[in-house]
């Protein structure tokens, strides 16, 4: 076999054991993730096998309940992301007109705009909860698959079985539904895992400066931040939830770049024929 046929398979096996860890978090913690267990930044040991974090938290314990925290709150926000991107670039690509350049000159007003800048200002005015941040975080990446959707949906309208679906009286739904989105999605999932690891990171950046998930509940963003200190006396704490966002990204990117690559060698091969 190829070796390019099997250059996604380290992305699937990492992906599989960090929704492992996330699923069965309270199984495999060793420890309640706010118990203390020993002083601040101790060395690893049999009691805490990562060492301790600043408040002599196990490290492993806060690392699993962080990876449910951090990977449960992305994918929900990125599934309002695509939901909300998709719906709007798909009616802006469809329907064009005065439809398509309010939502195209909407997206764009707010894709102008540093896309942090905006989220520190929403949540510096709006409770930090759990679901305000998540639409945040959803609605804000919206933007992005807007854009992509509404070019996929407007060269898809340009095609003669839209023509058809039109003379034979279709509505709108059914037309979004039944002819643009099955053709559209292949490349569409591609991007929501590129947009995935964008909330992730985004969602970690927050977090990082105090915006994003709150104390005491575990993400890596937040683990980052409350261990940085810890750098300055040797102690790597801070360190081991950025490899952890950093592996997890390199295993949605391998995804990703297959699932492009595969569409593009399947619409080459349809276009040959």
């Amino acid at each position: 076999m190829p070796p390019s046929k099997l250059s996604h398979l380290p992305g699937v096996v990492g992906l599989i054991l960090f929704m492992a860890v996330a699923l069965f978090a309270p199984w495999l913690s060793p420890h309640a993730p706010d118990q203390v267990v020993g002083r601040a930044w101790d060395v690893p040991s049999s009691l805490a096998p990562l060492g301790t974090d600043n408040l002599g938290r196990d490290l492993l314990s806060r690392l699993i309940w962080g990876t449910r925290t951090s990977l449960s709150v992305t994918t929900v926000a990125a599934l309002i992301a695509f939901v909300a991107g998709t719906t709007l670039g798909f009616i802006a690509g469809i329907c064009g007109g005065w439809i398509d350049q309010l939502i195209s000159r909407v997206n764009d007003v707010l894709m102008a705009i540093p896309t942090l800048i905006l989220a520190l200002v929403i949540l510096a005015t709006l409770p930090r909860t759990l679901g305000v941040i998540i639409l945040v975080l959803g609605l804000l990446e919206a933007t992005r698959i807007l854009r992509v959707a509404r070019a996929l949906a407007a060269d898809i309208a340009a095609m003669e079985f839209i023509d058809v679906a039109r003379m034979r009286g279709e509505g709108l739904g059914w037309m979004l539904l039944r002819e643009i989105l099955p053709n559209a999605l292949p490349i569409l999932i591609a991007e929501f895992a590129l947009r995935f690891v964008f909330i992730l990171l985004f969602l970690s950046a927050l977090s990082f400066l105090g915006l994003g998930i709150q104390p005491p509940t575990a993400d890596w963003g937040g683990l980052a931040r409350d261990n940085k200190d810890g750098i300055l006396f040797g102690v790597w704490a801070a360190l081991i939830p950025g490899a952890a966002i950093a592996t997890l990204a390199l295993c949605i990117n391998t995804l990703a770049d297959w699932l492009l690559g595969a569409n593009t060698r399947a619409w080459g091969a349809r276009n040959h024929a």
